[in-house]
C-alpha cells in the first residue's frame, strides 16, 4: 500500500465522519442553548401548540425542561419532567455511536434505523404514554 492510497483512505474516513460529527455538533449546540436559556422562565420558548389548544400534554411536553435538567447534570429532575425522552437518550447515543463506527470502518450507511417492528412498538409506547400522562392515575408522568 502506498502513502498516496493511505492518505486517500484517511481523507475518505474523515469525509464519512462529517455527517455524524455534524449531527453531534448540532445536538451539542441545542443542549448548550437549552442549558443556558432556561425553559422554566416564561418568554424564552413558545408554548406547546397541542397544550395551548387542548390543555393536554403531548409526548414532548417537558422535553426542553428535561434537556435543561440533563445539561445541568440533574437526571432525577429530568425524569420527573419527561421520562420517555430521558429513556430514549441511551438508544439515540447507541445508534449515533453505531453510525460513527460504520463511517470510520468505511461500511455503507444503513438505510433503516431499526426493524419496522421495533419502530411500530416505539410508536405504540409513545401513544400509550401520551394518553396515560393525561389521565388522573398517570399524573406522575405529567411535567
Amino acid at each position: 500500500m502506498s502513502i498516496a492510497t493511505t492518505g486517500r483512505h484517511g481523507t475518505g474516513r474523515l469525509k464519512a465522519l462529517l455527517a455524524p460529527l455534524g449531527v453531534a455538533a448540532g445536538a451539542g449546540a441545542v443542549v448548550a442553548l437549552v442549558g443556558v436559556v432556561d425553559p422554566n422562565e416564561p418568554g424564552h420558548y413558545p408554548t406547546c401548540p397541542f397544550l395551548w389548544l387542548t390543555g393536554l400534554y403531548c409526548p414532548g411536553c417537558g422535553t426542553l425542561r428535561a434537556i435543561h435538567a440533563l445539561a445541568h447534570l440533574d437526571p432525577v429532575a429530568a425524569l420527573g419532567l419527561n421520562p420517555l425522552m430521558v429513556a430514549t437518550v441511551p438508544f439515540l447515543l447507541f445508534w449515533w455511536g453505531r453510525w460513527v463506527v460504520r463511517a470510520w470502518q468505511g461500511r455503507p450507511r444503513r438505510t433503516t434505523l431499526a426493524h419496522p417492528a421495533w419502530l411500530w412498538a416505539f410508536l405504540g409506547i409513545v401513544m400509550v404514554y401520551w394518553v396515560v400522562r393525561n389521565l388522573p392515575f398517570g399524573a406522575f408522568l405529567a411535567p
